[in-house]
């Protein structure tokens, strides 16, 4: 367990670093493009779809690790009411319905990407392609999966304890 652990959050550190940089990249060149704007008169061409892109990357690659640190939003009111064996089965629930949705995105997402890479989908202005993106979103699925299963098997652990 503590080995899988150990794999987890070094693939989610490294996914997170992904993130970062592209939420620096999109920073520099938003910053760039409102300076080409005021001292040129004349934008960035295609800013909007490379800052959407790289929405993509920042927000699939940080999953895992906002996942790991328990950054999502979670609904709690009336679990945290409740015995420690009980809110350990809704977690173990809620986990497991989280491997399942996200090892579905994962594999529709794949197919996606196959399907926009053999039609040549890209994007208006830059002609960027979209089946890159949509790869790496599935791609990022599966650190989530694998932080997902390894809050399933400390909750179910902790229900056999007690």
């Amino acid at each position: 367990m503590e080995k899988l652990e150990k794999i987890s959050k070094g693939l989610n550190q490294g996914f997170n670093w992904v993130a970062g940089a592209g939420l620096v990249i999109m920073l520099v060149l938003t910053v760039a493009d409102v300076i080409a704007i005021k001292v040129f008169s004349s934008p960035i061409p295609g800013t909007i779809e490379l800052v959407s892109f790289l929405s993509v990357v920042v927000i699939a690659f940080a999953l895992a690790y906002t996942q790991q640190l328990k950054g999502h939003i979670q609904v709690d009111f009336f679990v945290t009411r409740l015995p420690h064996i009980i809110r350990d089965f809704f977690g173990a629930l809620v986990s497991a319905i989280g491997i399942v949705l996200f090892a579905l995105l994962a594999w529709r997402s794949f197919e996606y990407a196959q399907v926009l890479q053999l039609t040549g989908e890209v994007s208006m202005t830059q002609r960027i392609p979209f089946y890159p993106f949509v790869y790496a979103i599935a791609v990022c699925c599966i650190p989530v999966c694998l932080q997902l299963l390894i809050e399933l098997i400390n909750y179910i652990s902790r229900m056999v304890k007690r």
